[in-house]
């Protein structure tokens, strides 16, 4: 057997060039390369075999975090087809990765982390950095890894790396089991040598399957469908993943049944088509919150269910209300004594819409949903053109946004009032262009997330969407778009804190305490004084974008169109009346409110919430064996 000597750290590199996936015919890399920040705990292992590995190129970020997310997203826009690998060095930089990890594997994305780690050898302990336990020596910080991974190794002898990557891309190509990888990598082993099997750096295809649904499972499916008077489709991640857009189309129009969407599934059919009910949950347009609380079934298509798509559990209300998931994952298959499918999107759409060829919804049923679409419409457009102030409304910011946007350009947004805002409002046209990272909502991931959106597609057009909080948290990676030559158009809404968790907290009674960045006030104590001067144009600027400043929706549509015949990253600041909301729809979201207080705010919202909190649900009822 042909062996190459290598050292732990480069057999991992020559190990990840070679990684391919398959689905459809179509082949293609995993790995686009690795994104990394040096230090001691990986510049002389990981870091040498980068600099040996022109052909698997390195990118430097300026955030451990950012990093993750950038990778992230890149994974998220490539239907999970591809990622990066990520490396910091041991302690500091392994644990900002943390956060980011955690939404990579709640959202279901594959991402590749090596953190370095400290001596395997242990005699010169603790090393730099190291975390010291009384309890054990066989513990460092990457072990806070372990809840947050799919897969989480350490590799105490470079031999082990034969058996530990497979297992790693096992997981990181599988569309049930996918998420965040860890592998950590003591310091001294990266740079320790071994005699690898030259067959292990061989190409290796992974195939990424469509599984086919269950028969029996598909005809009781198609059962419960053609006995169904009012059922409801709610498309979720699942279904772009899949690439399942055109089939949801195709089975949607030749059974009437209505669609709504998840913050992860908009996009999934274009926002003017006629049963296209738009967003639902928390954030979610009237029609399709009405639809969802009278609907008889469920299909819940891709979807994990989150709070804010069951309105915590209170959303679906008909009496005998039953579910069929769809889903690659048996895990979120099985939710709500659902009738199981597990298998891809695609499949089973395509199979379920031939054993239906015989069945659609009444006309009545069918008209009403696309009257509902014109009437959520026509309100968007209302929300669009409001007139209000200056300082403008966010519902203005996001149509000046959406109208200077082409149908194929990308919006990407995370956390703030602006998820919400864009899910109602966002008028999508392509499948892949809108980019919401909501299962963590992660302030912080959105320039980051934008890098890696337009990574994936140089030929879109990528709007990053941002509040002052978020770009605060994190604006460190317009420096890398610079850097690489990837142009996005970041606007930056200036509203002086935090405006939605402000609207939370009025809503609780506690009356925005804590949320709006003002000086600490000498006569209250509390940071109640006049709002802080932040510059954030000058700020932009210092980092090397293109600035342009609009101060109304005529000068914001100017900046826009300016910003789009930009050749690098660009940011274009805009205040917003943070009083100024898009109010909820047909839905309430359960955040528990002090049982006892002295604030009369409270104490009425406390009311009120008791009197909300009855509708919730437990959707076990009418179990898999029901008839």
């Amino acid at each position: 057997m042909k062996t190459i000597r290598l050292t732990m750290a480069q057999a991992i590199i020559q190990f990840l060039k070679n990684q391919y996936v398959e689905r459809d015919g179509r082949e293609s890399l995993f790995f686009a390369g690795c994104f990394g920040i040096f230090g001691h705990g990986n510049v002389a292992g990981i870091g040498e075999a980068l600099q040996q590995s022109p052909d698997f190129r390195y990118y430097l970020a300026r955030n451990e975090q950012a990093m993750v997310h950038t990778a992230a997203a890149y994974a998220k826009m490539t239907n999970r087809l591809a990622t990066f690998a990520c490396t910091s060095s041991v302690g500091p930089g392994a644990t900002n990765m943390l956060t980011a990890a955690a939404g990579a594997t709640i959202n279901r994305l594959p991402v590749l982390l090596l953190p370095g780690d400290a001596f395997a050898r242990r005699n010169v302990a603790p090393v730099l950095q190291q975390l010291e336990l009384p309890s054990s020596q066989d513990i460092s910080v990457n072990d806070c890894f372990r809840p947050i991974s799919r897969y989480w190794d350490r590799i105490n002898r470079p031999e082990q790396v034969i058996a530990s990557l497979p297992e790693a891309l096992r997981i990181l190509t599988s569309p049930a089991d996918t998420g965040a990888v860890t592998l950590a990598l003591p310091e001294d082993v990266q740079t320790e040598a071994y005699d690898y099997p030259e067959q292990f750096f061989a190409k290796r295809v992974w195939t990424i399957p469509r599984p086919l649904p269950d028969k029996a499972l598909l005809s009781r499916a198609q059962e419960w469908i053609s006995t169904s008077k009012t059922p409801l489709i709610i498309a979720g991640g699942g279904v772009i993943y899949s690439e399942a857009s055109d089939a949801l189309a195709a089975f949607a129009e030749q059974t009437g049944i209505p669609v709504a969407e998840t913050q992860a599934g908009k996009g999934s059919l274009a926002y003017d088509h006629p049963l296209a009910l738009g967003a639902i949950g928390v954030t979610g347009t009237p029609g399709a919150n009405v639809i969802a609380r009278e609907a008889d079934l469920i299909i819940g298509i891709g979807t994990r269910y989150s709070d804010f798509t069951t309105a915590s559990k209170t959303a679906f209300q008909h009496p005998e209300v039953r579910f069929i998931n769809i889903n690659i994952a048996s895990f979120d298959a099985h939710k709500h004594a659902a009738l199981p499918i597990i298998a891809d999107a695609r499949a089973a759409l395509q199979q379920l819409a031939v054993q239906l060829r015989n069945y659609a919804v009444h006309d009545d049923y069918r008209n009403r949903a696309g009257e509902l679409n014109r009437e959520w419409d026509a309100e968007v457009s209302r929300i669009y053109n409001l007139e209000h102030g200056p300082p403008i409304s966010q519902g203005e910011v996001i149509g000046a946004v959406n109208e200077a946007s082409d149908p194929r350009d990308v919006v990407v947004c995370a956390a703030g009032g602006l998820p919400g805002d864009l899910h109602k409002l966002w008028r999508t046209r392509d499948a892949k262009g809108y980019h919401l990272e909501y299962g963590y909502s992660c302030m912080g991931y959105e320039i980051a997330g934008g890098l890696g959106v337009k990574m994936a597609d140089p030929q879109r057009e990528v709007y990053v969407m941002v509040g002052d909080g978020s770009y605060l948290m994190m604006n460190s990676e317009i420096v890398t778009s610079i850097q690489e030559g990837y142009k996005l158009t970041i606007v930056l809404i200036n509203n002086y804190g935090f405006a939605s968790i402000g609207g939370l907290s009025e809503a609780v009674g506690s009356d925005g305490f804590g949320t709006i960045y003002r000086y600490r006030s000498p006569e209250t104590g509390q940071l109640d004084g006049e709002k802080l001067p932040v510059d954030f144009a000058a700020n932009a600027r210092s980092l090397g974008a293109v600035v342009f400043e609009a101060q109304d929706l005529p000068s914001l549509k100017t900046a826009l169109r300016q910003a789009k015949k930009q050749e690098h990253t660009t940011v274009v600041v805009i205040e917003a009346d943070r009083e100024q909301r898009v109010e909820g729809y047909e839905s309430w979201w359960d955040v528990p409110i002090a049982e006892v207080s002295q604030n009369p705010g409270v104490e009425a919202a406390r009311r009120e919430y008791q009197i909300a909190k009855q509708k919730e649900r437990y959707y076990g009822n009418n179990a898999i064996g029901a008839e």
